[in-house]
C-alpha cells in the first residue's frame, strides 16, 4: 500500500486557533524547538466550578497591539521550559486545536510573552509530528489563512 506523501509547509505559515477566535496568526515553524508556544499577557490563573484555568490576552496580528484577544482555557499544566535563551521560565499549557492546510488537529501550547520576538506563535516538533514536511527555505505554502490576514475586523478589539 501507497502512503500519500505529506503535506509541505515553509519555516513560516499562516494558521488558526479557532477555539480561541484567532482566524489567522503567523506562525514560526521551528523544528529546533520541542514544545509549540503562543504570545499572551496578562495571564491569570484561577479556578472555575473547581476546574483550573488561564486567561489570557493576545496581540495575534505583528506589529499590532491594538487588536486583542481575550482566551479562557483549561490549564493542562505549568512547565519548565528553556528557550533559545538559556533562562528557564515556567509557563501555563493549554490545549487547543489548530487549523492548517486543510487538517485540524490539537496542540499543547505554552503561554508566554513573545513581545520581542519576531513571531506571536512557534509551531515545535510535536505541533507538527507526523503531519508535515518542513522546506526551510520556503514560506507561505498554506495560502487559505494567508489569504485572511487582512481581515481585522474579525477580531475583537478591546
Amino acid at each position: 500500500m501507497h502512503t500519500p506523501p505529506k503535506p509541505v509547509i515553509g519555516w513560516r505559515e499562516w494558521l488558526a486557533l479557532p477555539a480561541l477566535g484567532i482566524d489567522s496568526i503567523k506562525v514560526k515553524v521551528d523544528t529546533g524547538a520541542r514544545t509549540s508556544s503562543l504570545h499572551a499577557f496578562d495571564i491569570e490563573l484561577f479556578r472555575k466550578r473547581g476546574v483550573r484555568m488561564v486567561r489570557f490576552k493576545v496581540h495575534p496580528l505583528q506589529r499590532n497591539s491594538k487588536t486583542t484577544i481575550t482566551g479562557e482555557e483549561e490549564l493542562v499544566e505549568q512547565r519548565l521550559v528553556r528557550p533559545s535563551t538559556g533562562k528557564q521560565t515556567l509557563r501555563p499549557v493549554i490545549v487547543t486545536p489548530v487549523e492548517m492546510m486543510g487538517q485540524r488537529w490539537d496542540i499543547e501550547l505554552t503561554l508566554v510573552n513573545r513581545d520581542a520576538m519576531g513571531f506571536r506563535m512557534l509551531l515545535g516538533r510535536q505541533g507538527i509530528h507526523s503531519r508535515f514536511v518542513v522546506h526551510p527555505s520556503r514560506s507561505f505554502f498554506n495560502t487559505a489563512h494567508k489569504a485572511r490576514k487582512t481581515r481585522k475586523k474579525r477580531y475583537n478589539k478591546e
